[in-house]
């Protein structure tokens, strides 16, 4: 199933307004897809579901340890929430927990 949802949310809360802040993300995003630093997000959800058996609820794109990382929570049908970092360059899942462990 192919995924249309691309939601990168800001982690700094600064003085401009929140939608002008998620804005400049998008825009951080696509360059830095467009430069190739990233695989987009619908070529590496798809591995990431099947792995954990569920679907994505949220999705961040964050700069961690000099790297950009998606930080995906998903939802298994059971209703368990995991949250899965995944190396956005790579696709590789890097850590995950479930929220009740």
């Amino acid at each position: 199933m192919k995924h249309s949802v691309l939601l990168f949310a800001s982690a700094l809360l600064l003085a401009a307004p929140a939608g002008a802040e998620r804005d400049r993300d998008h825009d951080r995003a696509r360059a830095a897809l467009e430069r190739g630093e990233i695989r987009p997000l619908h070529v590496i959800l798809p591995g990431v579901e099947d792995r954990f058996d569920a679907r994505l609820l949220e999705v961040e794109l964050e700069r961690e340890d000099g790297r950009l990382v998606y930080e995906m929570e998903l939802i298994t049908p059971a209703g368990r929430i995991v949250e899965v970092l995944v190396d956005a360059a790579s696709g590789d899942v890097l850590e995950h927990a479930f929220e009740d462990d």
